[in-house]
């Protein structure tokens, strides 16, 4: 099995001058805005292309610069976009703010607006429920107006200042609903307040205007949690790197930062430790873990002149390495561009509701307006034509429009959760019901990820359960993952251990020890053959079972007449249960599966057959570098001529992060790295690949129910809006239209509870 990391290509340098600019972007509330930035900055002289990413609020632009893209003309290039970005009403952030809004991870920051919203809203809503049971506790005009009007004036800020940037770019969004049908219930409750007879108490909107608002503050605050999650692969990916190099000198080894590391230097690590950089072995025998790179679970023996990559862990050995790559030339810093890229090629998230807001916020304007007009011309009195008028912008506020998603999703990823799957991603809950295709990670994913000891073959004249329990006895000490795979195989046959003697650990090459008297080798095949070990009628053997994709050692006995083969031990993974169950259940549902293994392609379709996969039918893309799983993602969203296909990717590892945020959807098992459940929309938590067909279908589900809600949102207002212009519905039952129009939305997505997982 090769489990080299190859260097993964750099970014592609752009013709002449051109260059990449990165922007950090606050105010973004929904598709439209990143929309409208993306339209802004396209405009700007020299701009090749710019994408806005909406989930990490920041745009990538392509540019072309004048004066042979020198360092003033790039500053002035990146100065004018800046500007550009503020002229379209939002907030183009510095390097050290942006910094400083990734740390500040605290779930609940932010929080403080939507609190004291609830709290200056629960008053205003509670004589609602009293109304029920016949009680009447309407509070003072005078309370309603103190406590509905710093909700609407202060904590809807926000919402004036977007929909107002919105309305001078003539478009409408979800900012500009909120403002105008917040602000007809504010102003309708103080006209009619001012204007009501002395003595006499009128029905005001104090509380719509103000329970609206919060609502969409408490949606707001939510997608901003989302969003930070979003970003957390890129910071879990830097977190695999060291800030601190040890360096080789000429007085002896020197801490310095790793940013300071230049090619050429030597490097000290020591056991344990990650490696900062790329690098090749100078001195020393380990063993690396690159199980946070590769996905594999073996640790990898390295020798002089071996690569050595960054962000993987040294075993036990003190080495020292010669840098070969150092900032954005080492493979990490390639996996962290590709995530980036990755998740900068999706398309922005455009709810349905953004899409119509564009439309229905000037034509709610329009009718109301005619409404007026039309009562003022018909002589019915200035006042009863403004109370018509407010009563088609009372039905149009969008309360059950700003619930009718997010309620379903809440109620679809709650009851998700409590069977095991975590769903950080609207995005991937909507796109999940489409899937046709799921591309499934070998280790880790379909199978165990864990080493067993799959075979076990003595010399002839041995005694198998004898030399077995030897060669445990001598691992019993050892932490290696090996070592553990072959004391519990001795373990599991009911063998008894002794303890050894002498044991000694030979670094990259396996171990040595005496029980009884007798001294034992274990190790590589390498090892024997530098040993002169022959490996006899075993040879055959040996080359079928590394053919078959498996981890090949030996037990050799060192005797007065030289060292002697006793036995082969042969390692591999196993694969999970219900792996071939899950498959199965995935394919009778007409979705195709794919399995993608950087393993050799015979040790990969033996498995993949032990699965249930063809091979002949492209089940099976073996040999896969770290780099490309992206690239195989994309292929299989092509593949089938003109018709493209809706692909999950499944994985654990580092590695297979560029793939989780390439594909439509992404899912990580929660047994697997932080890197991939923060790249992946879809967290499947216990690690069974069942949870595969069971994510599909609530997502299926809960996707029902938007559209059922967004249904119903719309067809109160389609029906009321008519009713209101005619003068068939006052404001009061405006306003309680509005309320039963989100009662049914939640109601109706709280049925979602009721769903089970199908075994």
């Amino acid at each position: 099995m090769n489990n080299t990391i190859a260097p993964l290509s750099p970014p592609r340098a752009a013709a002449g001058a051109t260059q990449e600019l990165d922007l950090s972007i606050g105010g973004m509330t929904c598709a439209s805005c990143s929309g409208r930035v993306e339209r802004a900055l396209r405009k700007v002289p020299g701009v090749q292309e710019a994408t806005v990413n909406l989930a990490t609020e920041s745009a990538r632009v392509q540019v072309v610069l004048p004066d042979g893209g020198d360092a003033a003309a790039l500053e002035a290039m990146d100065a004018l976009l800046r500007r550009t970005v503020r002229n379209a009403g939002y907030e183009p952030l510095t390097a050290a703010a942006s910094a400083a809004r990734e740390e500040d991870a605290s779930p609940w920051a932010g929080f403080a607006p939507v609190a004291i919203g609830l709290l200056l809203s629960a008053p205003l809503v509670l004589p609602m429920f009293g109304d029920l049971f016949g009680q009447h506790w309407m509070l003072p005009a005078w309370a309603q107006f103190l406590l509905a009007t710093p909700v609407q004036f202060i904590l809807g800020a926000r919402f004036y200042k977007a929909g107002w940037a919105a309305a001078k770019a003539l478009t409408g969004n979800m900012d500009l609903l909120v403002a105008i049908g917040t602000s007809a219930g504010w102003g309708l409750s103080m006209w009619l307040w001012l204007t009501a007879a002395p003595g006499h108490t009128p029905h005001l909107y104090f509380e719509a205007s103000a329970v609206v608002v919060t609502l969409v503050l408490l949606g707001k605050w939510l997608e901003a949690r989302a969003k930070h999650q979003t970003t957390a692969a890129i910071r879990a990916l830097h977190g695999l790197r060291p800030d601190v190099a040890h360096l080789l000198g000429k007085r002896g080894e020197v801490d310095v930062p790793v940013a300071e590391v230049m090619v050429g230097d030597h490097l000290v690590v020591r056991p344990g430790e990650r490696f900062p950089v790329d690098g090749t072995l100078l001195e020393g025998d380990t063993q690396v873990d690159e199980s946070m790179l590769t996905g594999e679970p073996l640790p990898v023996a390295k020798a002089l002149g071996d690569v050595l990559t960054g962000g993987s862990i040294n075993g036990e050995g003190r080495v020292v390495l010669q840098v070969q790559a150092v900032g954005a030339e080492t493979v990490l810093a390639h996996i962290i561009r590709l995530v980036e890229d990755a998740q900068a090629g999706k398309a922005p998230i455009q709810r349905l509701v953004d899409k119509v807001a564009n439309v229905f916020v000037p034509v709610v304007l329009l009718i109301a307006l005619a409404t007026l007009l039309g009562w003022l011309w018909a002589g019915v009195g200035g006042e009863v034509a403004l109370i018509r008028a407010v009563a088609v912008l009372v039905i149009a506020c969008p309360c059950a429009l700003g619930l009718a998603t997010p309620a379903a999703i809440m109620a679809g990823t709650g009851v998700a959760a409590k069977h095991g799957i975590l769903i950080k991603d609207a995005q991937a809950l909507e796109l999940a019901h489409q899937v046709d295709t799921v591309a499934f990670d070998k280790t880790g994913t379909l199978t165990v990820g864990q080493p067993r000891l799959t075979a076990f073959h003595v010399e002839p004249g041995q005694d198998e359960a004898a030399v077995l329990q030897a060669a445990a006895s001598v691992q019993s000490g050892s932490e290696h993952p090996l070592a553990r795979a072959v004391v519990q195989a001795a373990q599991e046959r009911g063998l008894e251990l002794t303890a050894p003697e002498a044991v000694r650990a030979v670094p990259g090459r396996g171990s040595e020890g005496e029980v009884q008297g007798r001294s034992y080798l274990l190790g590589s095949l390498r090892w024997m053959d530098a040993l002169g070990v022959a490996l006899g009628p075993l040879a055959e053997r040996a080359q079928q079972l590394q053919n078959d994709g498996a981890t090949v050692s030996a037990v050799a006995e060192r005797t007065a007449q030289g060292v002697q083969l006793l036995a082969l031990m042969a390692f591999g993974d196993e694969p999970k249960p219900g792996a071939r169950a899950a498959l199965a259940a995935l394919k009778a549902r007409g979705i195709r599966t794919v399995m993608i293994s950087g393993d050799n392609r015979g040790a990969a379709e033996v498995m993949a057959r032990r699965l249930g996969l063809d091979p002949d039918a492209g089940e099976v893309r073996a040999e896969v570098l770290p780099g490309d799983k992206a690239a195989q993602v994309r292929a299989l969203q092509q593949d089938g001529g003109g018709q493209p296909h809706t692909v999950a990717m499944v994985g654990d590892g580092v590695n297979d992060a560029p793939a989780l945020a390439a594909a439509d959807v992404g899912m990580a098992m929660g047994n697997g790295t932080d890197v991939a459940m923060h790249a992946a929309g879809i967290t499947l938590m216990r690690g069974d690949p069942q949870l595969v067909a069971a994510a599909l279908d609530i997502s299926h589900r809960t996707v029902l129910k938007i559209r059922q809600n967004l249904f119903w949102a719309f067809a109160y207002n389609v029906a009321g809006i008519p009713l209101a212009a005619l003068g068939y519905l006052s404001p009061v039952v405006a306003g309680a239209a509005m309320a039963l129009s989100s009662v049914s939305v939640v109601t109706n997505a709280l049925l979602l509870k009721r769903w089970r997982m199908k075994e």
